[in-house]
């Protein structure tokens, strides 16, 4: 049974609001917006540049520098699309945003998901809260489907998705070679 947006909205407040209660620490969740774009860019390129060259999570192969990065998070938000970072004590701790699935006009309800966290807060929930929030932005945009990519394996990011709402729908093997050896590609999906 189909539920209608806003209560499918409402259900994801209610989901957050309950992540947020088990957090074992506060964490705030903040869109990444205007002149604070340029100075989140640094701290968002530290945390994905530790997964681009300790992990096969992602499969660039070069660190992104933080000019690099501010041109990225401007892409997204100018395709009116959310970007938000999570902080405890003002550092930020992770981040989440949504691109365009495809380029062509009728993708433009779909949206490619993803969300990263210092590996020093990983397995504290921050991740579910910035999904969660991020989802929630979403919905807001009346984007319709949110497809997130996972290199395999990789059991947390698969716990992740599942955990919001995704279900796997595709698995592509050996699609990418990274540190010498080659890697599946499972693709996930929550229809909002």
């Amino acid at each position: 049974m189909a539920f209608p947006p806003a209560a499918r909205a409402r259900g994801l407040e209610r989901s957050v609001d309950k992540i947020a209660n088990e957090a074992t620490q506060s964490v705030r969740i903040r869109p990444v917006i205007g002149p604070e774009a340029d100075l989140d860019a640094g701290a968002i390129a530290r945390i994905y540049n530790h997964y681009i060259v300790h992990t096969a999570i992602s499969f660039e192969e070069e660190p992104v520098s933080t000019e690099h990065m501010a041109q990225r998070i401007a892409g997204v938000l100018s395709s009116s699309l959310p970007w938000l970072v999570a902080e405890q004590q003002e550092r930020i701790v992770g981040y989440a945003y949504a691109g365009k699935w495809k380029g062509r006009y009728a993708y433009r309800h779909s949206v490619e998901t993803s969300v990263y966290l210092d590996p020093a807060f990983v397995g504290r929930r921050i991740g579910t809260q910035l999904y969660l929030a991020l989802l929630d932005r979403l919905l807001e945009r009346s984007i319709h489907v949110a497809i997130g990519g996972i290199a395999l394996p990789n059991e947390a990011s698969i716990a992740l998705h599942e955990r919001v709402g995704f279900v796997k729908v595709a698995h592509f093997r050996e699609v990418g070679y990274k540190f010498g050896r080659w890697i599946d590609v499972g693709y996930w999906q929550r229809v909002l």
